[in-house]
């Protein structure tokens, strides 16, 4: 799928938790009546952290917001998602929830300032919490494993007015973060390249495209719809996608300028007009970037994509609603 929304309930390891834990590490897993596995720990005033034992919900938590630092693991860790690769925590309306054994139950049990290791049942996962189907690269019946830390506890209209906030902080985070992965990708795809004999040209974001088969007309722009057939691969040549396995052999449709794909497509697919052919060797920050997909693709994956452009036409105009308060 090239949508940037994956499984985003944003999701550290070992970095979450203080560096000074009496007990961490030697203590076993706890469970709960619903058979959420849980090591639940809360820093004591000497700034150590102790083992903490499970107690009734504090019922003033119910409707405040809680924020998280957290990521989540394959058993075979693998890192799925961290909110140290995203540079955002998780903020949280603290409720009650019918979903037991889920997340859900597990951020109940924090306070401000606890961190905890959780087990989740994959498959109680994503069919009560993401309402999705569990992804191929996730066994049936095996367990995620959420490493938490608690890290602020605020009413609703606190927790809106710090988002800005945190916003601007991912923002510039992100920012950092591309700035410094760019070149070295730019190295890689040269280099691939070049072991490939490959000519190719480039963008002013830096995303390489090679024209193998032109086409007619003028090239796709913003306010276009495309239909395109395409396979994604690493540099590795290990295939993570293609519209014969993910849309039945069908070229996937999407309008360019609206942020539906990655923005390595919505600036390559610009430089191919209609029946063209190509390549497209996208740099990470232009792909998923520090985001990892599971274990077939880790975290600043450089992509390529085999394109041929089925067709070309004008986005139709959204036809005009009533308007809806609030939005």
């Amino acid at each position: 799928m090239l949508k940037k929304s994956i499984y985003l309930l944003p999701a550290l390891a070992v970095t979450l938790f203080a560096p000074s834990c009496k007990n961490m590490g030697n203590d076993s897993f706890q469970k709960t009546a619903s058979g959420l596995e849980y090591k639940l720990y809360a820093a004591g005033k000497d700034g150590e952290y102790d083992v903490k034992d499970v107690a009734k919900v504090d019922s003033t938590k119910l409707g405040k917001v809680m924020t998280f630092e957290m990521e989540y693991r394959t058993e075979k860790d693998s890192l799925l998602y961290s909110t140290k690769d995203n540079a955002m925590p998780v903020q949280i309306k603290l409720v009650e929830t019918p979903n037991k054994g889920s997340i859900e139950e597990a951020f109940l049990m924090l306070d401000k300032g606890d961190s905890a290791v959780f087990k989740i049942n994959a498959d109680t996962l994503f069919a009560k919490t993401f309402k999705a189907p569990l992804p191929p690269f996730i066994k049936k019946g095996s367990f995620l494993t959420f490493f938490v830390k608690a890290t602020n506890l605020q009413t609703e209209q606190e927790a809106m007015a710090d988002y800005p906030k945190l916003m601007e902080r991912q923002q510039k985070a992100m920012e950092e973060k591309a700035a410094k992965q760019a070149p070295l990708d730019d190295k890689m795809i040269q280099e691939y390249l070049k072991k490939n004999n490959l000519t190719a040209q480039k963008t002013a974001n830096g995303v390489y495209y090679i024209i193998t088969q032109p086409g007619t007309g003028a090239n796709a722009s913003v306010g276009n719809t495309v239909s395109v057939q395409y396979k994604g691969t690493l540099l590795n040549g290990k295939e993570f996608d293609s519209s014969a396995k993910s849309n039945g052999g069908n070229p996937i449709e999407f309008p360019l300028g609206q942020g539906q794909v990655i923005k390595g497509w919505e600036e390559g697919i610009q430089q191919f007009n209609k029946g063209s052919k190509g390549i497209l060797l996208i740099p990470s920050p232009m792909g998923y970037g520090a985001m990892a997909r599971g274990a077939d693709m880790p975290a600043n994956s450089i992509l390529r994509f085999d394109i041929e452009i089925v067709d070309i036409k004008n986005t139709p105009a959204a036809p005009a609603g009533p308007a809806v308060p609030g939005l």
